[in-house]
């Protein structure tokens, strides 16, 4: 691969690990090859992941614009281009790899993005919590009993197919109310894009902010936890 014919072709909005070429000392100005000796630049650890991938810190984006991003900079970054370079230039190659393919991963799907973003604003995903959403407890509590009787009944008996019964009526209940809270959460990535998209610095805007995000990390909670009671309860009825 002509890595010169690469470096004219990308867009160079990356921000490198460092201020100056690894390899000649060049001062750099943010693309991923060096203008004098063109060789490769390792992305800085400290980039998010948005930034990694040129996208901005929205809720909704554009899937086709992100897989189209990812894989224009894997082609430039793949190991497989490097095999008869340098020993730095392949160890820098995997490392900015496996940092877009991280970035990657998380960014496509909906609930990692709206975690991974909780992480960057407020450390919140840190705070998901595994005790039931308030307006659960009782039937959470009431499930457990049914399900602890379930494994307890004998198989093919009467007690067990009716308590079969009951527990595919649970199943389908909480898996609407997980519908219902990614609906919910949808709602909130529309709010927290139009706050961005205004990009005002008020305190009325900083409220706001601070209200979707709390409110997001409380929805994320209760469909964590939501999400792995229907689990438990798929691996024990099928």
């Amino acid at each position: 691969m002509d890595h010169q014919h690469t470096h004219n072709s990308n867009p160079r909005d990356l921000q490198m690990a460092r201020s100056m070429c690894w390899h000649c000392q060049s001062e750099m100005s943010g693309e991923y090859f060096c203008d004098r000796c063109v060789k490769v630049q390792p992305v800085s650890k400290e980039l998010d992941y948005f930034t990694c991938l040129g996208i901005p810190r929205r809720l909704t984006i554009d899937q086709r614009q992100l897989e189209s991003k990812f894989y224009e900079l894997s082609r430039a970054f793949h190991p497989d281009f490097y095999q008869n370079k340098s020993a730095d230039e392949q160890t820098i190659s995997l490392g900015n790899s496996a940092l877009l393919n991280s970035a990657y991963r998380t960014l496509r799907d909906p609930i990692e993005r709206a975690e991974y973003l909780l992480d960057l604003e407020a450390g919140s995903v840190k705070q998901i919590r595994n005790s039931p959403p308030a307006d659960l407890f009782e039937e959470i509590l009431e499930l457990q009993d049914t399900l602890n009787e379930y494994r307890a009944a004998g198989p093919a008996s009467e007690t067990e197919s009716t308590l079969r019964a009951k527990l595919q009526s649970e199943r389908n209940t909480l898996e609407q109310r997980q519908q219902d809270m990614e609906a919910a959460l949808q709602q909130l990535f529309v709010q927290w894009d139009a706050l961005q998209d205004r990009g005002e610095a008020t305190s009325q805007a900083r409220a706001e902010r601070d209200r979707i995000l709390k409110e997001m990390r409380e929805h994320l909670s209760n469909r964590t936890y939501v999400k792995n009671i229907v689990s438990d309860l798929v691996s024990t009825i099928g």
